[in-house]
């Protein structure tokens, strides 16, 4: 199994690459260019609001503004559990491929091979914050860095999981 991760690790970097191209175009765009909030109101319609009874019970604070129906609206409501779903899954993404792409350089070492896809990971979410900054309409987060990289850390934990049980059933055959 070492020598299949380890002859696939360009394909990783590409996989890497292609995340990075689609954070930074989007964090290149408006938020007026980037909102689904109108899809969301065509595709669920202004009477039928699903789950609006179990969301409208939902209050948090999230990087000190209050979240809730009540303060932005049921449609930007959803679109916020979105918007922070689709941060958290790239970056679980990114995480997991990084992880795979530096497999060859740091199989022996565990620890490394979680930690610097991890550190790399969140460095890039907070380039990507300051870039989104640069974007007229968008504001960064430091909260928003992070939820990716818990992101990364998830799906970090998550192979290396995968890899061990794997591993430990490779080695229950032996």
């Amino acid at each position: 199994m070492h020598n299949k991760l380890k002859d696939k690790a360009k394909w990783f970097w590409g996989a890497v690459i292609a995340i990075e191209l689609i954070l930074f175009y989007s964090s290149s765009m408006t938020y007026k260019q980037q909102t689904s909030v109108p899809f969301l109101e065509r595709t669920l319609g202004h009477s039928d609001k699903p789950f609006y009874g179990g969301l409208s019970k939902i209050k948090f604070n999230y990087g000190g503004k209050i979240q809730s129906i009540e303060n932005d609206g049921y449609y930007h409501f959803v679109e916020f559990f979105i918007r922070k779903g689709a941060h958290f899954s790239i970056y679980l993404l990114l995480g997991l491929f990084l992880c795979l792409a530096v497999y060859k350089y740091f199989s022996k070492n565990k620890f490394l091979m979680m930690l610097i896809p991890w550190l790399a990971t969140t460095g890039l979410a907070a380039f990507d914050e300051f870039h989104q900054g640069l974007t007229g309409g968008r504001t960064p987060s430091v909260t928003d860095v992070i939820l990716d990289s818990m992101g990364a850390l998830t799906g970090i934990l998550v192979l290396m999981l995968v890899l061990w049980l794997v591993e430990r059933h490779h080695n229950d055959e032996l």
